[in-house]
């Protein structure tokens, strides 16, 4: 059943939702695998379905939204695909995420992020779709992760140090030796 879009200004549900979204693409064996788990989860479950072919029926679903933040303001957990802007967008809210490969997605890309954020105790994986409904309920119990804070980036400082040195004649070795080893996020 579509949905009407949420807005931020609708009540929070008591234990909120459970939000599954996969972006602008489509990934429709994690829609069918939430559909499925849909009713063992305890919470009401809406989907963000993108381009994909296949329409949940366990709960409210829109194919593209503006912004997703009135989904994330009432997401108790998200479960996505393992994209970038989604995973960090979660992560700085400091909602707990499930994260699952699109493995149609090109070079695997979305394996490594999720791989190294899983590490660091960042998400829960799920690797094997079959069992989406324990990886939510884990994240369901987990306590609510501290937002992800990231540090400005700091390359426009090195690009300005270096062309800084080309002006003033200096070494450019010795501009490139002031960063190196420092993290440039």
């Amino acid at each position: 059943m579509p949905a009407t879009p949420a807005s931020s200004s609708e009540p929070r549900g008591e234990g909120g939702i459970v939000f599954v979204t996969v972006g602008t693409t489509d990934f429709d064996p994690l829609l069918r695998a939430a559909d499925e788990a849909a009713p063992r989860l305890g919470l009401p479950v809406e989907f963000q379905i993108g381009i994909g072919a296949y329409e949940p029926r366990g709960g409210a679903w829109v194919r593209h939204v503006p912004s997703l933040d009135p989904y994330y303001d009432r997401a108790a957990v998200v479960v996505a695909h393992g994209g970038a802007g989604t995973i960090l967008e979660v992560l700085r809210r400091g909602i707990p995420l499930v994260s699952a490969e699109n493995p149609d997605r090109p070079d695997r890309h979305q394996r490594d992020l999720i791989g190294h954020m899983a590490e660091r105790g960042r998400l829960i994986w799920c690797e094997d779709l079959s069992r989406l409904d324990d990886a939510v309920k884990r994240a369901l119990a987990m306590p609510r992760p501290e937002p992800l804070v990231t540090p400005p980036p700091r390359v426009h400082e090195v690009v300005g140090d270096f062309l800084g040195a080309i002006a003033r004649r200096e070494d450019r070795r010795a501009a490139a030796r002031r960063w190196r080893g420092k993290r440039l996020e």
